[in-house]
C-alpha cells in the first residue's frame, strides 16, 4: 500500500475553501447559516488541532497517569453533555449518567483489550484513547436519547403510572414498558448504522485507516470490532441509565414524584 499523503497548512487552507463556498451559497440563498458555519468551522479547526497536539504528547509519553487523565476528561465532558440533554432538575442525575457511561465504557474496553487486541501494556494510548473516544461518544448519545425519552414519557404518563401503582404494581412494573421503549430508542442509531455500514456508508474509522495505507481487510476487521463494541456499550449504558432514572422518580413509599 502507498504511504499516507500528509496534509500541510496550504492543503488545509484549500479545504477551508469548501466552507467559504458553503457560506457564499448560504448567503445567496438567504439561509442565515453564515455565522453558524463560520463558528462551527472555527471550533472544528481549533479543537482538532488542539487534540492533535495533546495526543502527540500523550503518545510520546506513554504514561498511564496521562492516559487515564485524558480518559477522565473525555468521560466528564460526555457525562455533562448527556445530563444536559436529559434535564438538570432530576436529583442525582449526574452520578447516574456518570456511573452508567463509566461502567459500560470500562467493561467494553477491558474486554476488548484483554481478549481481542491484547496490546503490550493495558494503557497503550494508540489503542486505548481512540477506542475510548468512539465508545464514549456513542454511549453519551445512547444515554441522552434513552434518558430523555424515559423522562418525557414518565412525565406525560403520570395518571397511567399511578393507576398501576394503585393496583399493586411495583415502580419497576409500572414503568417497565416505558423503560423498554427508551432503551430501544437509545439503540436505534447504533442498530441503523450497523445495518448499512459498508453498504451505504463508510465510517470514519475505516476511512481513516484506508487513507493511512492499511490493507482494506484489516481496516474492515477493525470496523467490525468497533461496531460490536458500540452495540455492547450502548445497550449496557441505556439499561443502567434507565434503571437509575426510574429510581429517581419514586420515593421510599413507592410513590411517583416528578421533578
Amino acid at each position: 500500500m502507498d504511504s499516507l499523503i500528509k496534509l500541510d497548512p496550504t492543503d488545509l487552507v484549500w479545504a477551508l475553501g469548501m466552507i467559504a463556498i458553503a457560506i457564499g451559497l448560504s448567503s445567496w440563498q438567504r439561509l442565515g447559516l453564515e455565522i453558524q458555519l463560520a463558528i462551527a468551522t472555527g471550533r472544528t479547526v481549533v479543537q482538532l488541532l488542539g487534540v492533535g497536539y495533546v495526543l502527540a504528547v500523550i503518545f510520546a509519553l506513554k504514561n498511564p497517569i496521562a492516559v487515564v487523565g485524558v480518559l477522565m476528561v473525555m468521560l466528564t465532558i460526555a457525562t455533562i453533555t448527556a445530563r444536559n440533554r436529559i434535564g438538570k432538575k432530576i436529583p442525582q442525575l449526574l452520578p447516574v449518567v456518570f456511573g452508567s457511561i463509566f461502567f459500560s465504557t470500562a467493561l467494553t474496553l477491558s474486554y476488548t483489550n484483554l481478549l481481542i487486541i491484547q496490546p503490550e501494556t493495558w494503557y497503550e494510548p494508540q489503542y486505548l484513547i481512540p477506542l475510548a473516544g468512539i465508545v464514549l461518544g456513542n454511549a453519551m448519545n445512547g444515554a441522552a436519547i434513552a434518558g430523555e425519552r424515559l423522562v418525557s414519557t414518565i412525565s406525560s404518563s403520570r395518571l397511567e403510572i399511578e393507576t398501576h401503582l394503585s393496583l399493586g404494581a411495583t415502580p419497576q412494573q409500572a414503568v417497565a414498558g416505558y423503560r423498554k421503549d427508551a432503551i430501544r430508542a437509545g439503540l436505534i442509531p447504533t442498530l441503523n448504522q450497523m445495518m448499512v455500514v459498508g453498504v451505504v456508508t463508510l465510517p470514519g474509522m475505516i476511512t481513516g485507516q484506508l487513507l493511512s495505507g492499511i490493507e482494506p481487510l484489516d481496516a474492515a476487521s477493525y470496523q467490525i470490532l468497533i461496531m460490536l463494541m458500540l452495540a455492547f456499550a450502548n445497550l449496557i449504558t441505556t439499561v443502567l441509565v434507565t434503571q437509575g432514572l426510574t429510581r429517581q422518580f419514586f420515593n421510599a413509599q413507592a410513590q411517583l414524584q416528578l421533578p
